[in-house]
């Protein structure tokens, strides 16, 4: 078995098809000074057409996988409107007589060189970026033909050193069984858009294979633990298909609860809400059985385009998840770049720590121009439905105010201008930082509501980067510090009467639902795929069991220790052959 990284989860199980590298041979050649004109002809005609095709690609990927997804192809579209990139390419036309394509192959490399260099994945991913608009621009200056899939419909697996995103929009879902790419991350466009096609991806396996894979091997990819085997004994084959078969089955027993209310047996409901980025997942968390947003990521807004987003591109996207949510709560958190966030057209200073820097909260109270565009588009969309606004990575009772202050100023111009909105819009916070922990009896006077993001609470309080390889392993959402950060917040909403939920990883991993139950957490917001997993166990779980439960893994002295104590707490649960409330419809939601 080859490990890899899991990209987008899913067991898939084919023969390969190995897509040959998009690279084009592009021989030296020289031109002559008359010719100049007519090179420059040839490139900005190139440049057209492809402009042209990676809007057609757009529109139409638009309608397969949502607004925000597609928006990957206007990072494109900037690189051949990006003045440096350009200025490369006519200046070696100019100033060494060189042909078009051989002046846009140089300045990839150049680029794609520098960029590779750089100890930086975001960096990285954005050569992958030139290196897929450059190859589309060669592509025209040559003549050169495309390069095609299969054209029958057996499907496969799909290989490639890399892909880009216009190769994989080129992609139909239903002839490709899975992918797996030599490099590649889990933040790459490709990684993005393979999880919105719900298409298995395996990526990082360069370095790993002992001998190339060659069209036609047969293949078995776990894109949820990052597996892949190359030409698999019989027996093992069939003990995936077992797998695969069986999360299928589960997949669809869980469907049966979509409409129940999430109630324990005795009588404690948690809502369970979805983490979102675009109207297209909330398609997909409300199929999934979610009622609500606890975590709408505004950022995908703006990501991937070469401009911030106007106060009305934000309405309309705030608006319409409001009215598809039909009076249920949406919870928009405001804009939250910076860290492994980057945006092309805002630069942020180089930082040594930039998980501890100019980011969040911070560059909004920073820039209260971009800060107040979102506010106010927040504001008008308050008014089509139950919106709830909440600020990321605050550390201090001083941020929380300030914010407000904006947030009051935006109010008065919208009055002003007889632009309506929910006066008594819903303001809360994101506990992620130690810092608000110790003083969330504080903060708790300043806001309506609590969301615990576990991820960078995690990272915080164990100094503890999860991407790191060297380290990951010390990364314990079950440690003893972090379960009693949890509890001191907790413990601080609700002796100050406001509610609080939770919206990092460990809201929607099952295993954890007791230690919620018995903090007496109001709501889990999660991935849209984990909701019914948790539901299931929800129903089964009773919260007075729980409490008991949390009481003895507070005294634990490990993280072992607690898993050990979830483990045995959920196996006995499991036992329980029928849910004891089976659904009806006075649990229908």
């Amino acid at each position: 078995m080859i490990q890899g990284i899991g990209a987008s989860a899913g067991i898939a199980i084919g023969k390969a098809f190995v897509l040959p590298n998009w690279e084009w041979d592009v021989p030296e050649q020289k031109i002559d000074v008359t010719d100049l004109a007519k090179e420059f002809d040839r490139l900005y005609e190139g440049i057209k057409t492809s402009k042209d095709e990676i809007e057609q690609m757009k529109g139409e990927l638009r309608e397969v996988v949502g607004t925000a997804e597609s928006h990957i192809f206007d990072a494109h579209l900037a690189i051949l409107d990006d003045p440096i990139f350009m200025n490369e390419v006519q200046g070696i036309i100019q100033r060494q007589y060189k042909a078009a394509e051989v002046a846009v192959k140089e300045a990839i490399d150049h680029f794609v060189t520098m960029f590779d260099l750089l100890d930086d994945e975001y960096m990285k991913e954005r050569a992958l970026d030139i290196k897929d608009v450059g190859n589309r621009l060669l592509k025209h200056l040559l003549g050169a033909p495309e390069i095609t899939l299969p054209t029958d419909t057996q499907p496969f697996i799909l290989v490639a050193k890399e892909l880009s995103p216009s190769q994989l929009a080129h992609l139909n879902p239903s002839h490709v069984l899975g992918i797996v790419t030599l490099a590649g991350s889990t933040t790459s466009h490709s990684a993005i858009m393979a999880r919105a096609l719900g298409i298995p991806l395996v990526v990082g396996v360069e370095g790993k294979l002992i001998e190339p894979i060659q069209t036609g091997d047969s293949l078995i990819i776990d894109g949820a633990k990052g597996e892949m085997l190359v030409r698999p004994s019989k027996l093992v084959t069939d003990r995936y298909k077992m797998r695969r078969s069986s999360q299928l089955e589960e997949k669809k027993k869980l469907h049966r609860f979509v409409g129940v209310k999430p109630v324990t047996p005795d009588g404690k409901t948690i809502e369970l809400a979805a983490n979102i980025s675009s109207l297209k997942e909330l398609e997909v968390a409300l199929r999934a059985g979610a009622v609500e947003v606890g975590l709408f990521r505004t950022e995908f807004l703006y990501m991937d385009r070469h401009s911030f987003p106007s106060e009305q591109e934000q309405f309309e996207v705030y608006k319409a998840v409001a009215q598809k949510l039909d009076s249920h709560p949406v919870i928009i958190r405001t804009l939250d770049i910076g860290g492994d966030k980057q945006l092309d057209y805002f630069e942020i200073p180089e930082e040594d720590n930039p998980f501890l820097g100019y980011r969040a909260i911070r560059i909004s109270l920073d820039r209260q121009d971009l800060f107040k565009t979102q506010l106010r588009a927040v504001l008008r969309a308050s008014h089509y439905g139950h919106v709830k606004l909440m600020f990321p990575l605050i550390s201090s009772v001083e941020e929380v105010q300030k914010a407000k202050k904006v947030l009051e100023e935006a109010k008065q111009e919208l009055r002003q201008e007889n632009l309506p909105f929910n006066e008594n819009i819903e303001v809360g916070v994101m506990i992620e930082v130690p810092a608000a922990v110790l003083i969330a009896d504080l903060l708790a006077d300043e806001v309506d509501f609590f969301s615990i993001g576990t991820n960078d609470l995690v990272q915080f309080a164990l100094a503890v980067d999860r991407m790191n390889e060297q380290i990951a392993h010390l990364y314990e959402p079950c440690h003893p510090a972090v379960l009693r950060l949890l509890k001191i917040t907790v413990d601080a909403a609700k002796r100050k009467g406001i509610p609080v939920g939770v919206c990092g990883e460990l809201a929607g991993d099952a295993r954890a639902l007791p230690i919620w139950l018995g903090l007496d957490v109001d709501e889990l917001s999660m991935s849209s795929y984990t909701i019914l997993q948790v539901k299931e166990r929800l129903l089964r779980t009773n919260q007075e069991d729980s409490r008991r439960l949390l009481d003895d893994i507070m005294k634990c002295r490990t993280s072992q220790e607690i898993y050990d104590q979830l483990e045995t707490f959920n196996a006995n649960v499991d036992q329980l052959q029928q849910i004891p409330q089976a659904a009806s419809p006075a649990q229908m939601d």
